[in-house]
């Protein structure tokens, strides 16, 4: 009889699941799991911070599309999790969370032991489901049924709250069966019914101007493929939400940038919007007019894998629960089937014409030699430096904005930003880079984030040079809070309150830890820093002096959608109303 420890049973199910890295913080509650960890098929990936150690994981599970799988100790481990687990759990990524707890005598309630926490509350409210494990017995049966609700319908964070003494408890090995994933979770997502698939089919077939409004959703089912196919037999427009930016490649004819004039002039005119994985939050303007058409004017069909999500933000002429692959795939079969290939929509050439109009001063600001160096020309440098098919990581809050202007993206599951997502959160890029290069080692990872930003994670460094990871930060530096700073600047006269930092040479901070660091004042001399960069084949960082003046020119509209509602400053809201 072989005894085995709550740990290495843990560490089973994770092996059986096919896990490869386990990203968090050691402690000394997790000394039974990280021992068994030790010498497995499994790497355990240790961070400075909680937090990021989550963002790495979370990153991890953006560009596999397989779950990750982070680990923090009792009490302010778990609590510094909670920063890293809420952008996964508002943009629907699978991330396996445990967290140790104190002994199963001292908890559930406490009675004033050090460290205590109520973990399972705390993490109750971002996650899709969690529990406590009180027993050896049950570790396999809650393991099992964490990752089914990770990974079945929309997808999130799950998080398992293990006491102390269930992880150093020994049990014998032939009472526990660790189960392949096909017995206890489904392998195939749901197809919608024949049924709605032929009132699809026909709303599709009858309309003359339809769109393809593509959000996460499509990324996170794999449809890219799918979504390609269906507009280009049809030639139907494809616009996406932020977070579905990579489902087409942004140079694509029938690709309409979000939020560019032909992506806005598209969506309000089509007479059908097909929406795939995406349930239009406020950056995609809630679906309202003028941006889309009027409700009973313009049909919508929306396919997505959560009930939950159908009609949430616009009513819809027909809604389907179901996987975006299965679902499209089944549509586009039956179009096949009934007619063939359309050649040309005569719209699509006016949409693509607009768009460029949009873009044309982006890309010529791009080029801009004037000092301080324009954000647009370090973004523009940057993009244009690395190839279609690198993994792009854009976190800050005016440096998303710029970024989105200028850095295009090419290819699925190749843009990662929770600043840009529907958690608007900051501070992830350092972490979010190291996660995607773990996953990909062999692809170019560069991160472009804003210097506050950069700040949250900048001890992550550390954890790329010690990994051997060469990925490139661009640090676009006003020494500033600059979203803020620059609402103040508009709206308050250039009161400025908490938005000023104090000079930061990054780069002398990057050549401290080992890596490689270069500031540039001069935008004549970007690229080749990038290139120096890449070949030192450490991570790196480049540190820009950008002019901190430059405000992007849709921070108003933005500001209006965080702003609704809201009484002050009154005539700067109005006149914010009158961009929309």
């Amino acid at each position: 009889m072989t005894r085995i420890t709550g740990g290495e049973v843990i560490k089973r199910v994770l092996e059986k699941e096919g896990v490869r890295y386990v990203f968090g913080v050691p402690g000394d509650q997790l000394y039974p799991l990280l021992n068994a960890i030790r010498g497995s098929s499994i790497e355990f990936i240790t961070f400075h911070d909680e937090a990021s150690a989550a963002h790495a994981a979370d990153a991890y599970a953006r560009v596999t599309g397989r779950i990750g799988v982070v680990i923090g100790t009792v009490g302010p481990g778990g609590a510094n999790l909670v920063g890293g687990v809420y952008p996964a759990f508002a943009e629907g990524i699978p991330l396996l969370v445990i967290t140790a707890q104190n002994q199963t005598f001292r908890s559930y309630p406490d009675h004033g032991s050090m460290q205590a926490l109520d973990q399972y509350l705390l993490f109750k409210p971002i996650t899709k489901w969690n529990a406590v494990v009180n027993s050896w017995g049950r570790i396999v049966e809650l393991m099992e049924r964490a990752v089914r609700e990770a990974l079945t319908g929309a997808p999130g964070p799950v998080h398992l709250d293990f006491p102390s003494d269930v992880l150093h408890a020994t049990g014998d090995e032939n009472e526990i069966k660790v189960h392949d994933p096909e017995s206890y979770r489904p392998v195939l997502q749901t197809t919608a019914s024949q049924e709605l698939i032929e009132k699809a089919v026909k709303m599709i077939l009858n309309s003359k101007n339809p769109v393809i409004h593509a959000g996460g959703g499509v990324l996170r089912s794999g449809a890219e493929k799918e979504v390609l196919e269906l507009a280009e037999y049809l030639q139907i427009p494809v616009t996406t939400s932020i977070s579905g930016r990579g489902t087409i490649p942004e140079d694509h004819p029938l690709c309409l940038i979000p939020q560019s004039f032909g992506a806005i002039a598209a969506q309000a005119e089509a007479d059908l919007v097909i929406l795939v994985g995406t349930k239009l939050g406020d950056l995609d303007f809630w679906g309202r007019p003028p941006i889309w058409g009027e409700e009973g004017i313009q049909k919508v069909i929306q396919i997505d894998i959560s009930g939950g999500n159908i009609a949430l933000n616009r009513h819809v002429d027909l809604g389907i629960v179901g996987d975006a692959k299965e679902t499209l795939s089944a549509i586009l079969k039956r179009i096949k089937s009934i007619t063939g290939p359309v050649e040309k929509r005569e719209k699509n050439q006016e949409y693509k014409t607009l768009e460029r109009q949009w873009l044309s001063e982006y890309e010529e600001i791009s080029t801009s030699d004037s000092i301080p160096i324009h954000p647009l020309r370090a973004i523009g440098e940057m993009r244009s430096f690395y190839p279609r098919d690198a993994i792009s990581v854009i976190d800050g809050g005016n440096t998303t904005v710029w970024a989105h202007y200028i850095n295009r993206i090419y290819c699925p599951r190749c843009f990662i930003s929770s600043s840009a997502g529907d958690s608007g959160h900051i501070g992830t890029g350092v972490a979010y880079a190291i996660g995607a290069k773990i996953a990909y080692p062999e692809k170019d990872v560069y991160c472009i984030t804003g210097d506050g930003a950069f700040g949250y994670g900048l001890m992550e460094l550390e954890t790329a040079k010690r990994l051997g990871l060469q990925i490139t930060f661009m640090v676009l530096n006003d020494s500033s809070w600059g979203m803020i700073k620059s609402g103040q600047t508009l709206y308050y006269d250039k009161k400025y309150v908490g938005v000023d930092f104090l000079e930061i040479r990054y780069d002398e901070i990057a050549r401290a830890m080992g890596c490689f660091g270069e500031r540039v004042t001069d935008p004549k001399k970007l690229r080749d820093a990038i290139k120096r960069a890449k070949e030192s084949g450490l991570p790196a960082v480049i540190d820009v002096k950008i002019d901190p003046e430059k405000i992007p020119p849709d921070f108003q509209t933005l500001a209006s959608i965080w702003l609704e509602g809201c009484e002050s400053p009154p005539r700067e809201l109005e006149e914010m109303k009158k961009l929309q």
